[in-house]
């Protein structure tokens, strides 16, 4: 998409504008706080911008020292500008394209925490080993991304790995690199326990929640129904003597959580309202989205649960995302973490292009 001179002179001149005003003497501190966020979200734009602009002037130069009336009398010159004018045009739609993709319209959630929910499907214990798996690479990745990750409830399976677990995990764009790992990851195996060496297919469920602040999601303490009972550990194990587990119902959706791994029912208590207010969240943004006509549709993923988008094939030692054809023969390094960026940066590249594409198309 061509962006306009016009444009990138209103995005410098609004940075400037920004800059300027925050160091008013007389700024009240919640609007240096405001006009501080605003330019921390323009200010990458409009070095795009610069850029742009920069390497336009440029080209513009180059051209009229090219063409102009003394070249002839200094083919030296005329041959350098020439050169010089190749190298601008190379770098100017790289230029142009890091501008367009900071232009496009952001989601809102991207820079939120998120809320990650796996859930063991079909194939028993096998499921609850990769619903691990998943956990564990899940956990590496957010290490190597210098985010915090904290376990907000696990039912671990009696072989291991998860029946179900969630986690909260914070940190600069969480939400925007992991939102594409919501749907159904399969894994193709043989199983420990299983003898004759045949492969089986079983599968786990993903679900990246953006989190919300509590002024994003009201919720009225007449809509809960909250009960308190006795917690109980698989195979009697911690089973507390106090009646601290939490079991939440949200009224108007009939949204249910529960949580019992903390001791203090103040702690449980505060965990579920954690998990309800993400849940409540994305079922608005659902809402949102299936207002505009299905613009997600045309991205990557629908972020729909039941979408299987990825399979580990272990005896091939791949991994391949169905959504954007992408096989990867690196499957250890994968699920030990840092090798997901490479598929989630290439989810990322694919989501912008599509939107890209979107953009040319209106205009």
């Amino acid at each position: 998409m061509h962006i306009s001179a016009e444009r990138i002179a209103q995005i410098e001149a609004r940075r400037d504008e920004v800059q300027a005003s925050m160091t008013r003497a007389d700024l009240p501190p919640e609007e240096f706080v405001r006009l501080s966020k605003e330019y921390a979200e323009i200010e990458p734009v409009a070095r795009a911008a610069h850029e742009v602009r920069r390497l336009r002037q440029e080209l513009l130069a180059l051209e009229q020292m090219a063409g102009g009336e003394g070249a002839e009398a200094d083919p030296a010159m005329r041959e350098m500008a020439q050169e010089e004018m190749q190298l601008i045009k190379a770098r100017l739609p790289a230029a142009e394209r890091a501008l367009a993709l900071q232009l496009l319209p952001r989601d809102s959630a991207d820079a939120r925490p998120a809320m990650l929910e796996i859930r063991a499907g079909t194939g028993g214990d096998e499921a609850a080993l990769f619903a691990g798996d998943l956990f564990r690479m899940y956990q590496r990745y957010a290490d190597a991304q210098g985010w915090k990750m904290e376990m907000i409830s696990a039912n671990a399976a009696e072989v291991g790995g998860f029946k179900e677990v969630v986690a909260s995990i914070a940190g600069t764009g969480v939400f925007a690199k992991l939102k594409f790992e919501s749907g159904v990851h399969r894994v193709q195996r043989v199983p420990v326990t299983e003898s004759g060496g045949r492969i089986h297919t079983s599968a786990a469920t993903v679900a990246v929640l953006p989190e919300p602040e509590e002024v994003d999601v009201q919720i009225a303490d007449s809509d809960l129904k909250i009960d308190i009972y006795r917690a109980s550990g698989a195979g009697g194990q911690h089973v507390n003597t106090t009646d601290s587990a939490v079991r939440i119902t949200h009224l108007p959706s009939g949204l249910v959580v529960t949580q019992q791994d903390e001791r203090s029912q103040h702690k449980n208590k505060a965990k579920a309202m954690q998990v309800l207010r993400a849940r409540l969240y994305e079922l608005e943004r659902e809402r949102a989205a299936a207002t505009q006509a299905g613009a997600r549709k045309a991205m990557v993923g629908s972020g729909d649960r039941s979408e299987r988008i990825r399979t580990y094939n272990f005896p091939q030692g791949r991994v391949t995302d169905h959504r954007i054809n992408l096989t990867l023969h690196r499957l250890p390094e994968i699920l030990e973490g840092p090798g997901l960026s490479e598929v989630i940066d290439a989810l990322v590249a694919e989501d912008e292009a599509a939107r890209l594409a979107q953009l040319d198309g209106v205009g």
